[in-house]
């Protein structure tokens, strides 16, 4: 239990470091929030903004502005340990290398959450749909950030290693999140009565997503960061 205990601890000081960081550097609330929201307004003008057909596809705009911002909130995170020996630091440190991977993944999760939030505000000035199912929003968009900052920490750590994750991180990343962008999209689609599907069930898939992504990540982490 105290192996345990102190496992969650080095997560939880590993988020709180890259959280601490961001709020200080402001990245999220002046890039890649208004990113986002821009996204949804040219997504908007594309489509005429006829609204019945922007309520029609919200659930689809929706996660591809997610997933794109994701990209540049995972490529900021994979960023933080590459200034001047932070690597070799935290090597020498003792943590964990599953400990460093779940401190990370929670950190890009608590800031996509933070975006899921502002952009279904969005969603609901711009495009005006409208919440069937709270329960299923708020899961489904849940388990979705699990996965989407699970895959994106470890395909982050991988491009990283082999210095190119700026023009590799979204030729890995996205093919990767398609099913999770699948699933969250039709389980948005019930959750806003866009269309008549079983939410719940592509729920079911985003949450093995999640499962496997933190799994499979925990478990190789360790090797895409060593030397």
């Amino acid at each position: 239990m105290s192996e345990v205990r102190r496992f969650l601890a080095d997560a939880r000081m590993v988020a709180a470091r890259d959280l601490r960081i961001e709020f200080r550097s402001r990245v999220v609330v002046g890039q890649v929030v208004p990113f986002a929201l821009l996204v949804l307004v040219l997504f908007g003008f594309a489509l005429d903004a006829d609204h019945r057909t922007l309520r029609t596809f919200a659930s689809g705009l929706f996660w591809v502005a997610v997933l794109l911002s994701a990209l540049l909130a995972v490529h900021r995170s994979a960023a933080l340990e590459q200034s001047e020996g932070t690597m070799d630091a935290l090597r020498m440190s003792g943590l964990p290398p599953a400990a460093l991977f779940i401190g990370k993944a929670t950190a890009v999760f608590v800031q996509l959450v933070l975006l899921e939030v502002v952009l279904l505000g969005g969603l609901l000035v711009l495009y005006g749909v409208q919440v069937v199912d709270p329960a299923l929003l708020v899961v489904a968009g849940l388990l979705a950030g699990v996965a989407v900052a699970a895959a994106g920490t470890l395909y982050g750590a991988l491009a990283s290693g082999l210095g190119v994750r700026e023009t590799l991180l979204p030729i890995l990343l996205l093919p990767v999140l398609a099913p999770v962008l699948i699933g969250a999209t039709r389980a948005f689609d019930d959750a806003l009565g866009a269309v008549a599907v079983d939410g719940w069930a592509w729920t079911g898939l985003l949450a093995v997503a999640a499962l496997i992504a933190t799994v499979v990540g925990a478990l190789a982490h360790g090797v895409l960061i060593e030397d």
